[in-house]
């Protein structure tokens, strides 16, 4: 009971001090009010979704410089399931991959909005839809299979060279 009675009083006054408490009313019970220029409410985004900008190749990149960008985004994927596995994969295959075969892996790990939509392709739980299909996706499901049964528990390390250059 005291929980609300606090939140009324919190809200009844200016948010001027705490910018942040406008965004708290939804999590508390309390109805929430929209903020927005649009007049239109099918113009915002549904309840609960954060737009997410669509991803846009890089322009005028080196080869070197993309597989460097490759290499990092391979390894830091903010979910340990991939990271593993496009670490490795990238250790192995990245330096041997042509331009045609870098432009599929950059649009394969980049364009996805969610990481599991990889993690469940490249496992084979889900099916790959026919963007992301090619000799890269294949590459990498022969790779995620481990047929060899090799240890995967930790991130290759970077190069020496990759190492220097920071």
């Amino acid at each position: 009971m005291a929980a609300p009675k606090m939140s009324r009083m919190i809200f009844s006054g200016t948010s001027a001090a705490f910018p942040y408490l406008p965004f708290l009313k939804g999590h508390l019970g309390l109805p929430t009010r929209l903020f927005a220029s649009s007049s239109h409410p099918t113009d915002l985004p549904p309840e609960g979704e954060i737009p997410i900008p669509e991803w846009k190749q890089p322009e005028n990149e080196s080869t070197e410089l993309k597989r460097a960008r490759l290499l990092y985004q391979s390894r830091k994927r903010g979910m340990l399931e991939n990271g593993l596995l496009l670490s490795t994969f990238a250790a192995r295959y990245l330096p041997g991959l042509n331009e045609s075969q870098l432009q599929q892996y950059d649009q394969l790990i980049n364009k996805p909005n969610n990481d599991w939509d990889i993690f469940h392709w490249v496992t084979e739980h889900k099916p790959t839809p026919d963007e992301f299909s090619g000799e890269v996706m294949d590459l990498l499901k022969k790779h995620v299979s481990n047929v060899n049964m090799e240890s995967r528990i930790r991130q290759p390390d970077l190069p020496e060279e990759e190492i220097r250059q920071m």
